[in-house]
């Protein structure tokens, strides 16, 4: 429920900003705006909302915090209005928007604060009405830079204020608060606590269904990790039906053998494929063996990371849950639901854990040049193709540890796969650290001349590429 005409004018005659001087402005939502007010010595906090069912102005007592990342409007706020002094403030007519008048002695703004339900704004304009910028600029209406807003003001008879009051009455509040505060604190408690909008309860709502898709998708991840550990735990059945083909291939019989297991002395049935020899079947099997005890390795270290990452989802969703502050609440939701493609990296390209070493992709040449002025350094390995046009690929060093040659053919598919080499299915690379790498001298962005360089033939492993990507699912908790 957002303030009535009548509420909104209670709230602003128990406000004293006239001669107030605006010490800064914080966004914390797309939604909200927050000003902090220093009048003789005294601060305060005003808070203008702009949410559907919840548009109010009112003092607050909790503690704003500001967003991670700056929004637009609050940028322009910041540049044009924070450090003016408040000349007036009043409610026109009997109009839900409040109008602002505030001034350096070079500038002077007004500032409409309209709060109705869905169709909410703060607007931004000079002395002569043109629009400086807007929370939300809708070009339908004309609230867009550059275009012209007024609100005619209205003087209100003692009838029509009265007429207002019946059909609007001012809200009173049940006993859980305290009858003897300001309406504009009353007003504060009521929404922090009780509004369909930015609640605790609304919130905390929120955070459970948030928490429990998140956590069911990571706890699938983590069981299926779980099944494949069991199946290869049983790898060595598959090297003893491998040793079992070479003793008693010779009672094959075509696409079968059926022979007395030598350790449990019971009859066992083998298929086999008939277009192959009896040491072609059995190296199948072999093979299956090998990658079953080199993917143990592999899993322990895929299952203790998902494993982090259900715990890391728990103590996130504790201090939610413990968090007091409505509008922290509200951003920390936010930011965990954020789209992952709108989450600000913390580097450029693409990022992969395999066994505890990282592995970072370049895909354009901004990118290449990017990682390689901001985030690698001298020990760590480069890769490229080789007569391709293609992405860096780096591997990050680790002290006292050689790069295995397993993660060396990851990074090495990785920079095959993001080159003009992958319609190829193959390529020759260069591979070096970083240190014995040079800037080509008035080359285009990113290229690099290597020295020290090494060669790797690598052939696209489409079982490698899919790991990488289940691996990054599971990091990002899709």
């Amino acid at each position: 429920m957002s303030l009535n005409c009548n509420e909104l004018d209670l709230i602003i005659s128990e406000l004293d900003l006239q001669g107030a001087f605006i010490q800064e402005i914080v966004q914390p939502s797309y939604d909200m705006l927050a000003f902090r007010i220093i009048k003789q010595g005294v601060l305060s906090t005003l808070v203008i909302c702009t949410g559907a069912n919840a548009c109010r102005i009112n003092t607050t007592e909790n503690r704003v915090t500001k967003n991670e990342k700056p929004l637009r409007f609050h940028e322009f706020l910041r540049s044009h209005v924070q450090g003016m002094r408040i000349n007036e403030c009043h409610q026109i007519g009997l109009d839900r928007i409040v109008k602002f008048d505030v001034s350096t002695w070079q500038q002077k703004y007004y500032l409409y604060v309209r709060l109705w339900s869905g169709a909410a704004n703060v607007i931004v304009t000079d002395e002569n009405g043109i629009i400086q910028d807007c929370m939300y600029r809708r070009p339908k209406k004309n609230e867009m830079t550059g275009a012209f807003f007024s609100v005619e003001e209205k003087n209100v008879t003692p009838d029509e204020k009265a007429a207002a009051l019946e059909k609007f009455p001012i809200r009173t509040f049940d006993s859980s608060i305290d009858g003897t505060l300001s309406f504009n604190r009353k007003i504060d408690i009521f929404y922090s606590e009780h509004a369909s909008v930015l609640s605790r309860e609304s919130l905390l709502a929120q955070a459970e269904k948030w928490y429990n898709v998140k956590h069911s998708k990571m706890e699938s991840a983590l069981q299926k990790l779980l099944d494949k550990q069991k199946q290869f735990e049983n790898a060595g059945h598959l090297k003893h039906t491998g040793d079992l083909i070479l003793s008693f291939g010779s009672q094959a019989n075509g696409s079968s053998l059926d022979c007395i297991d030598y350790d449990t002395n019971e009859q066992v049935h083998i298929r086999l494929d008939a277009k192959k020899s009896i040491q072609e079947n059995a190296a199948l099997y072999y093979d299956q063996y090998k990658k079953a005890v080199s993917g143990m390795e592999d899993l322990k270290h895929d299952i203790e990371m998902s494993k982090r990452n259900i715990e890391t989802l728990d103590a996130e969703y504790k201090a939610i849950i413990e968090q007091k502050n409505v509008i922290k609440i509200e951003q920390m939701l936010r930011h965990d639901t954020t789209p992952k493609q709108k989450v600000e990296k913390p580097h450029a390209g693409l990022h992969y854990e395999v066994n505890g070493w990282t592995i970072i992709v370049g895909r354009t040449a901004t990118e290449n040049d990017d990682l390689l002025r901001h985030t690698v350094k001298g020990a760590d390995m480069w890769l490229h193709a080789r007569d391709y046009a293609g992405g860096y690929v780096f591997i990050k060093a680790q002290k006292n540890k050689t790069v295995p040659l397993d993660i060396l053919l990851y990074a090495g598919n990785l920079a095959v796969y993001h080159s003009k080499a992958r319609r190829n299915g193959q390529a020759d690379l260069y591979y070096t650290q970083v240190k014995y790498l040079r800037r080509a001298k008035n080359g285009p962005k990113g290229l690099v001349l290597p020295t020290q360089e090494k060669n790797l033939f690598i052939k696209l492993d489409e079982t490698r590429l899919r790991h990488l990507d289940e691996l990054e699912k599971m990091r990002m908790g899709i």
